[in-house]
């Protein structure tokens, strides 16, 4: 199990991103949580096997259709034991 805090920048608010990261991450069987941060980011803690782990980092990488996403930070963090994967608000 691994875990990892990602922030994505971009134009990724208002563009679906939030609803895809999470249809990703429950194909994938990756846990934790989407959020839109004030500062214009979408934040995602992800938990999972590292395989499916680094496809969900991949596919958010892209984001949906209508988003751009200019960079991406990760960073490892210890698993949290989520039950699902949700959008908080």
């Amino acid at each position: 199990m691994k875990a990892l805090r990602i922030v994505v920048h971009g134009y990724v608010q208002g563009v679906g991103f939030r609803s895809f990261a999470r249809h990703h991450a429950r194909a994938l069987n990756i846990k934790g949580y989407v959020k839109n941060m004030p500062d214009g980011t979408v934040l995602i803690v992800a938990e999972g096997d590292e395989k499916n782990l680094n496809l969900f980092l991949e596919r958010v990488s892209r984001g949906p259709f209508m988003a751009r996403v200019d960079r991406v930070e990760t960073e490892e963090i210890p698993p949290m034991g989520f039950g699902g994967f949700t959008i908080e608000f």
